[in-house]
């Protein structure tokens, strides 16, 4: 069978703006995915920030791998254009995709509570959730069919890949797969992504393509030497933090911590002074009394509708749950909801340097709540700033985590801020698979695709993942055409 007609209308030459337009025949197709474009990719989208730049003529249905804002983010722009098709999604995505675009529409096009509560009525009535592993039928006639199934992908909570079975009376059938954004393994919460069994035609991300991450086994432990590294000066340690995947990971991992300093006080050695080093050499933590501030109205949604979500997490944390323990609600957590509690709370912090770990948005610094955090706390050395995560170029988090050392500055909203904070970073937290991992997702299948067209990555991440996939075929005696749109 000859592979159907498809054309990127987004994440081709860069990482952000997915969204991928499948012929199912000559007159309809499906959108895989419709993400807006960030960063460097800005404007690939055109000049009219609701109208798209292709037709919308004969899509059927949208297809939703996962909830990130560069899958999801011109959902308004296609509704906008007159789409009227279902979308289709998993069913944690379901739940999570309305508070997506309703933040989203608030802050690109309007306040107006009227106005987005008609938008979300017709956004909710256009949602399918489909549920993990299970074929539909999407399209049917005397001259084709075709099926959908989503798989989980390990990346966010709802994350999928897709595959689509094409079928025709003359030619048989061809399976096609979309990657979406696939995860690394490891993920809290996240059972591990388990690939298909094969794929005739697979579009495949390559945003880690080149590189390899840092260890995730031991990544907790990380996290917990760097936050006592910072805890030993007495102050507060500030941690920005996207809303969705990576708050509720690192709310995981910090109950893991408390919930092992409780199990071991009773046969902990005499502590020391405040602040000064035990008789093991680890500063004296009162972890016990220590808040977990987490400072995002989002992010306090998206954690509460992860928490509706148990079903969907992975064996090790619905044992901790039959444990009795709450791994996104323990009793030390605080959520902070309104402005006022907000600028209350990063002003006492502030002027106390009380000991406490700040989660705040966004992840680079470069706008949100922990901003004010920032400006009230970077020219104190009794505080820390802990990155957990990639910062990117042109970023207040990248010149804070590049020239902090070295006791430079930062530039936040137009004023210049010394920088005297303590500065660290814990790797392993990329939500992405990497080299390895995709690499994985085609060598793990019993029957490797006939074709792979790498998108969503840089080019040099694309080339370089093309090269190492091309000699792994070469070594496995298989044949199979890897190509970059």
């Amino acid at each position: 069978m000859k592979h159907p007609k498809l054309i990127h209308h987004g994440a081709r030459e860069g990482v952000t703006g997915s969204c991928h337009q499948l012929w199912m025949d000559d007159t309809f197709s499906l959108l895989i995915d419709c993400g807006q474009f960030q960063g460097e990719d800005e404007g690939q989208g055109g000049d009219d920030g609701l109208a798209l730049d292709f037709s919308i003529e004969g899509i059927k249905a949208l297809i939703v791998t996962h909830v990130h804002i560069d899958h999801v983010g011109r959902i308004p722009n296609l509704l906008a254009a007159g789409f009227e098709g279902p979308i289709l999604c998993s069913e944690p995505s379901a739940r999570l995709l309305p508070i997506v675009l309703e933040d989203a529409f608030r802050l690109s096009i309007s306040r107006d509570q009227e106005q987005l509560e008609r938008y979300l009525k017709v956004v909710e009535q256009r949602i399918i959730a489909l549920p993990y592993s299970n074929w539909f039928t999407l399209h049917e006639t005397t001259t084709v069919d075709c099926k959908v199934r989503l798989q989980p992908a390990g990346h966010v909570l709802g994350s999928a890949y897709v595959e689509l079975e094409l079928s025709t009376p003359s030619s048989g059938s061809e399976r096609i797969v979309f990657s979406g954004d696939l995860g690394a393994p490891h993920s809290p919460i996240l059972p591990d992504l388990v690939p298909p069994e094969r794929a005739d035609l697979l579009i495949l991300e390559s945003t880690y393509g080149d590189r390899r991450h840092e260890d995730r086994v031991h990544r907790r432990e990380r996290l917990q030497a760097s936050i006592e590294r910072a805890l030993a000066d007495q102050g507060t340690v500030l941690i920005p933090t996207f809303s969705i995947g990576r708050t509720q990971e690192l709310l995981y991992e910090l109950e893991e911590i408390l919930y092992e300093k409780s199990e071991s006080a009773d046969t902990s050695v005499t502590p020391g002074e405040p602040g000064k080093p035990s008789k093991e050499g680890a500063p004296d933590i009162d972890w016990p009394h220590i808040p977990i501030i987490l400072d995002s109205p989002l992010a306090g949604r998206f954690t509460k509708t992860y928490k509706e979500l148990q079903a969907f997490w992975d064996e090790d944390a619905r044992n901790r749950l039959e444990q009795g323990r709450k791994p996104l609600s323990f009793k030390q957590l605080i959520t902070v909801d309104s402005h006022d509690e907000h600028m209350r709370i990063a002003e006492y912090l502030s002027e106390t340097a009380r000991p406490a770990i700040v989660l705040a948005g966004n992840g680079m610094c470069s706008g949100g709540r922990i901003v004010n955090y920032l400006k009230a706390m970077l020219g104190d050395p009794r505080h820390h700033v802990v990155f957990v995560g990639y910062q990117g170029k042109g970023t207040p988090g990248r010149d804070i985590m590049t020239y902090g050392p070295e006791g430079g500055f930062v530039v936040l909203e137009g004023r210049r801020i010394d920088i005297r904070a303590g500065i660290d970073s814990v790797g392993g937290y990329s939500a992405h698979a990497d080299q390895a991992d995709l690499v994985g997702f085609v060598t793990r299948m019993k029957e490797w695709p006939k074709e792979i067209r790498l998108i969503h990555g840089e080019g040099q991440a694309k080339q370089c993942l093309a090269d190492v996939l091309k000699a792994r075929y070469r070594e496995a005696g298989k044949e199979g055409h890897v190509h970059i749109p």
